[in-house]
């Protein structure tokens, strides 16, 4: 089973009604949860770690999980509100705003933890789930945990208008990065981590710690992708592009699907990957990802539809 850990919420899409009147419609979202999601689809034996709330959003989030098959097995339920985050589109690019005080996935402590079974192969962490406390540090402390017996696929995925404490966390994503075997970023969230234009060094300070793949998405001229042993690029997929909601999360969700397809989603084989087998997983997740952003909101393709 792959684990997925971190958010899950609401997106409040901006839509039009027939009478032009602009509404939000709300869909179930959160970076973690969309690749959750997408493993799901993609025919992947997938969990999910967070916190979801009882509520009528909580509802709708966990009627998604069981209808993409993945389990909710993990999930720690409790009676607080759901996080909703509004989105606006300009030119098919995402900015959003969030409100989470004191909502059920945010405040889940270490206690709180589910047991991990020893049917668990790899774990995926990132995005806003890693930002506010004290749900940052349970995860934080759940990477760092699992990391030595586990595969940890690490993508940051930046919120800067999120972020009140930028070096407080540049410095949890340097120790997760640290401890991860694939770490995932955009080009804009190497500047922001890296706070240089010097990506190199960034990605080699990766690779001399425990990363096995580091991966830079760079849009439309696709990804970089490096090794201790060899560097490649993997073009972007032509698509039309309706917006590009969850497009780095099924990315996520293709790769670990590509590789467990491959029988490599383990320390050992990740550590040796040969590069036509890389290869053929980054191509899986450039595909996943051009069909998501093919269509409205983070809907991400079936196993039928590749």
């Amino acid at each position: 089973m792959i684990v997925c850990c971190g958010e899950a919420l609401i997106d409040m899409l901006p839509r039009k009604l027939t009478s032009s009147e602009d509404v939000f419609l709300p869909v179930p979202g959160g970076a973690i949860f969309n690749t959750a999601i997408a493993l799901g689809r993609l025919g992947e034996d997938v969990g999910f770690i967070s916190g979801i709330s009882t509520d009528m959003f909580g509802t709708q989030l966990v009627e998604a999980l069981n209808a993409s098959h993945v389990s909710e097995s993990y999930c720690i339920r409790n009676d607080q509100p759901t996080t909703l985050a509004f989105v606006k589109l300009t030119d098919g690019n995402a900015k959003y705003s969030f409100f989470d005080e004191q909502s059920a996935g945010r405040n889940i402590s270490q206690q709180d933890l589910p047991t991990i079974s020893a049917d668990v192969e790899a774990l995926h962490f990132g995005a806003i789930s890693l930002i506010p406390e004290p749900c940052g540090s349970t995860y934080e402390t759940l990477l760092l945990k699992q990391a030595p017996s586990h595969v940890i696929s690490l993508d940051p995925n930046i919120r800067i208008s999120f972020i009140k404490d930028a070096e407080k966390h540049r410095a949890r994503i340097k120790r997760m990065a640290e401890a991860s075997d694939i770490i995932k970023v955009s080009d804009e969230d190497l500047a922001w981590i890296a706070e240089t234009s010097n990506e190199r060094s960034q990605i080699d300070q990766w690779l001399s710690a425990s990363a096995s793949i580091v991966i830079i998405t760079r849009g439309g001229d696709g990804a970089d992708v490096y090794t201790k042993n060899y560097h490649f690029n993997s073009p972007a997929i032509k698509t039309t592009i309706v917006d590009t909601v969850g497009a780095g999360d099924t990315f996520n969700a293709g790769l670990l699907s590509g590789l467990k397809r491959a029988n490599l989603l383990r320390k050992d084989k990740l550590v040796s990957i040969g590069q036509d087998d890389l290869e053929k997983a980054v191509h899986l997740a450039n595909k996943v990802a051009s069909i998501t952003v093919s269509r409205a909101g983070a809907n991400p393709p079936w196993k039928h539809e590749l």
